[in-house]
Formats: structure tokens, sequence, C-alpha cells
């Protein structure tokens, strides 16, 4: 019985595997087209029970690790291997292989969704807590896992290590901030039923403070 249980157990799980082909670029494709509703979409999901949630697209957290992964491989083909694994700059001990680089970067782009979810309960008055903190987090990782894409294609193109690769990355680097900002202006605008410029404050504030906590993250590994 313990045998057929592993046996089920491994075409559940070949089957999840083999549907991210398919639920990926889905998901990928409706997060940069429509991102404020699809926002509202993991809001709506989290309501639904646990086996009926996002059917028809990968749920955030594993959407934003899926990127990250995908962008490492691509770095991997670009570039070649990142200074942090080679054992050049920073706490090599601690990332010491590629899984390890992964989860520091799950780790750090996670730190936009949290925060941000955090800086809206505090605007909205609400205790911090694990429920009502999920929602927003669930839904900012949709934001986060493009913003992750982009910031890797433009690391990627700075360590090409051309002057036109150089400008070009440092650009897309602005433009996937000004498109995340963007964004978060609009989001809590929807959310705190607000005018521009508490929006504005809000999203600001939330965007320092998780530049800040990243940029400290970047001095200790570099």
């Amino acid at each position: 019985m313990d045998f057929l249980k592993l046996i089920r157990s491994l075409d559940e799980l070949l089957y999840e595997i083999m549907s991210w082909l398919i639920f990926y670029p889905l998901t990928l494709w409706r997060t940069l087209v429509h991102p404020l509703k699809m926002m509202d979409y993991s809001d709506a999901e989290l309501g639904d029970p646990a086996e009926r949630q996002y059917t028809d697209t990968l749920s955030p957290p594993l959407f934003l690790l899926l990127t990250l992964a995908i962008g490492h491989a691509i770095e991997l083909s670009l570039v070649g291997q990142n200074a942090l694994v080679e054992g050049k700059v920073g706490l090599s001990a601690l990332i010491s292989d590629d899984s390890s680089l992964i989860m520091l970067r799950t780790v750090t782009f996670s730190l936009f969704p949290l925060i941000l979810a955090a800086r809206l309960l505090r605007a909205k008055a609400r205790k911090l807590d694990r429920e009502p903190l999920r929602a927003p987090f669930y839904s900012q990782c949709y934001l986060a896992a493009p913003l992750a894409m982009l910031s890797g294609l433009s690391e990627n193109l700075i360590r090409y290590n051309q002057v036109w690769s150089m400008i070009t990355g440092l650009l897309l680097y602005i433009f996937a901030l000004i498109w995340f900002g963007t964004l978060q202006v609009l989001w809590f605008r929807q959310h705190l039923h607000c005018g521009f410029w508490r929006a504005f404050g809000n999203a600001s504030r939330a965007m320092v403070e998780c530049l800040l906590i990243v940029g400290l993250l970047g001095l200790l590994f570099a």
C-alpha cells in the first residue's frame, strides 16, 4: 500500500511540474498585461478552499520562485556563473552553489511583497497578523516576479561589460523600478480609497524601505 501511495504521489508530482509549462507563461502574460487585475484575482482566490485556489494559474510565491530559477538559468547561459557562487566576493561559505543563490534571491525579492503588505496594513491601522498579511503579500508576489525578471536581465546586460549593454541594463533597471512603483501607487490608492498623494506617500515610503534593506543585503554580500 505504501508503494502504491508513493507511485500516486509521483504521478501527481509529475503532472504538477509538467503543468507549469502551460501555467507559467500564462501567469506571466496575465501579470504583464493586467497586473492590478491579477492582484485582485489573488485576493479572491485566497477566499476559496485550498484545493480550488489558483487552479488556472500558478500561486504567487511559486510564480516568483520559478521566475528567479528561470532568470538564473538565463544568467548562466549568457554571462556565466555568479561571483557569489564562485567565491570571489561576499560570504562564499553561505552562497556555495546555485540553489543557495536562488534562495538568497528569493528571500531578497520576497522582501518587497512583505514590506509593501505590512505598509498597507499600517496605513489601514490594522494589527500586523499572519492572516491579514497573507492576501496583500500573495498579491504583491505577482508584481515582484516581473520586477525580479527585469532586474536580472538588467544585471546580465551590465555584466556583459559592453558600453551599449551597460547603458541598456541601467535603463532597463530604471524602467523596472518606475513600472513597479507606479503600480504600487495605483494599488495603495485602490485599497486605501484615497487620493493620489496619500497613495504616493505610502508607496514611496514602502519602496524606500525595500530598497534600503536590499541595499544593506547587497553591501553584506558584496
